[in-house]
C-alpha cells in the first residue's frame, strides 16, 4: 500500500494469466473533503495492507463507497465488500450481472446521476465510441476514468496502459508511457462517427486533465508525468491508435 500524496493510496495485487503470468491488478484509496473515504475497485488485499488500510479508515467504519470502474475487474468484488462491508457498494451492470448476490447499489457507475454524488472529490470519464462492454470477453477497453480533483491523480484501468519491462528488464529498460488498449478497435461502436467520437474525447481528456502528476495504471505500472506529461502522453497514444480509427472510418464512414 503505497502513498501517493496526503490524501490518496494505491494498492498493487497479482493476477495471473493463465496462472503463470502475473499481469498485476490494483486498488486506490482515497481520502475526501470531510475526512472520509472512497475505495476505487476491489482487491482481495493482502495482510499487511489490510492493516494500514482498516486502520486508516476505523476498520473500515469510515469508507462511505466501493466504486467498481471496470466491467471485467469483478474477481475480488466481494472481499472488498467483506473488507468495508458498511460501505455503498457501486459498479456497473456486469459487476451486478455478475456477483448478483451482493448488496449493490441501484446507480451503475457509468452513469452520469451516479458519478454526480461524488463530484465533490472525484472526476469521472467514459470514453465516447466503443461500447463498455463488448461480446467480446477479451476485448477491456472500456472503463470508467477517475481523477481525484485534490491531488489530480488518475486511477484507470485497462482503457489506459502502462507497460512495464518484466523481470531483471525493468531494471535497464523504461515503462512505456501511456497508451490505449490494443484491442480498442474490436470495442469501437459499429455507426459512422465513432471513430471520430472517441478521438474527440481523447483531445478533450488530455486538455481538461491535463497538469495529472501520476496516473495508476492497470494492470502493473504507477506512471509519474511531467507538467505538460499527461496532455502529451495522451495525444501521442491517440496518435498511436490512428490507424485503428482510419481503418474503422474507412468501414462506417
Amino acid at each position: 500500500m503505497q502513498q501517493l500524496s496526503e490524501n490518496f493510496w494505491n494498492i498493487r495485487g497479482t493476477m495471473k494469466l493463465a496462472k503463470v503470468v502475473d499481469m498485476g491488478t490494483h486498488m486506490s484509496l482515497v481520502r475526501r473533503a470531510n475526512g472520509r473515504f472512497i475505495l476505487l475497485d476491489s482487491y482481495d488485499v493482502s495482510e499487511e495492507s489490510r492493516a494500514h488500510l482498516l486502520r486508516l479508515t476505523d476498520n473500515g467504519t469510515a469508507v462511505d463507497a466501493i466504486l467498481n470502474v471496470h466491467p471485467f475487474h469483478t474477481l475480488h468484488c466481494r472481499a472488498a465488500h467483506e473488507l468495508a462491508p458498511s460501505a455503498r457498494l457501486f459498479g456497473t451492470r456486469r459487476h451486478r450481472q455478475q456477483a448478483p448476490d451482493l448488496p449493490w447499489e441501484s446507480g451503475l457507475i457509468e452513469e452520469e446521476k451516479t458519478q454526480a454524488e461524488f463530484s465533490e472529490d472525484l472526476e469521472f470519464s467514459l470514453p465516447a465510441g466503443v461500447d463498455l462492454v463488448t461480446e467480446d470477453n477479451s476485448v477491456h477497453a472500456g472503463s470508467v476514468l477517475v481523477r481525484h480533483k485534490a491531488s489530480g491523480i488518475v486511477h484507470v484501468d485497462d482503457t489506459l496502459n502502462v507497460l512495464d519491462p518484466p523481470g531483471l528488464l525493468g531494471k535497464v529498460l523504461p515503462e512505456s508511457r501511456l497508451k490505449f488498449h490494443p484491442m480498442l478497435g474490436k470495442a469501437l461502436q459499429p455507426r459512422p462517427g465513432a471513430a471520430d467520437a472517441y478521438a474527440e474525447w481523447a483531445q478533450d481528456l488530455a486538455a481538461r486533465w491535463a497538469g495529472t502528476p501520476l496516473v495508476c495504471a492497470a494492470h502493473n505500472s504507477t506512471r509519474k508525468l511531467s507538467q505538460d506529461g499527461w496532455r502529451d502522453e495522451i495525444l501521442h497514444a491517440l496518435e498511436d491508435v490512428s490507424k485503428t480509427l482510419d481503418k474503422h472510418r474507412g468501414k462506417y464512414d
